[in-house]
């Protein structure tokens, strides 16, 4: 017992370090990857939606994106994305925002919709194509 006291500082490090590794591992599962994205829009012509806001969006998104930044997306989905069986993939810069969009065009009825896991700058890591406006 006096070695938990007397060592407090060193395990609480090492749960720390443990959560760390764990934490990644974790978001993993919640979005789809780069190499995903390109097969679904390749195979099932995906409609990717970049919800970032228009400056964002003109400083560079994946190509053939349409910017539907994330306040206007409730209003405005519907008139870009019309058939709601349509393979949907939402993007943002780091995929917090994307994953917001996803769950909000799930409830308005997108059968179809995911999030692109770590955004552009993943897609950017994995040296894929990026347009600028």
């Amino acid at each position: 017992m006096n070695f938990l006291f007397d060592n407090w500082m060193l395990i609480a490090v090492a749960l720390a370090s443990g959560v760390a590794l764990i934490v990644p591992t974790l978001g993993k599962g919640s979005g789809l990857s780069p190499q995903d994205m390109v097969q679904l829009m390749n195979r099932e012509k995906a409609v990717v939606i970049d919800v970032c806001s228009a400056d964002e969006f003109a400083q560079g998104h994946v190509i053939g994106a349409k910017n539907l930044p994330l306040s206007e997306l409730e209003a405005k989905l519907a008139q870009v994305v019309k058939n709601k069986a349509t393979p949907v993939v939402m993007v943002c810069q780091v995929g917090a925002r994307s994953a917001r969009a996803a769950a909000t065009a799930q409830k308005l009825g997108y059968e179809n919709v995911q999030s692109l896991a770590g955004g552009l700058k993943a897609w950017q890591a994995a040296n894929m194509p990026v347009e600028k406006v």
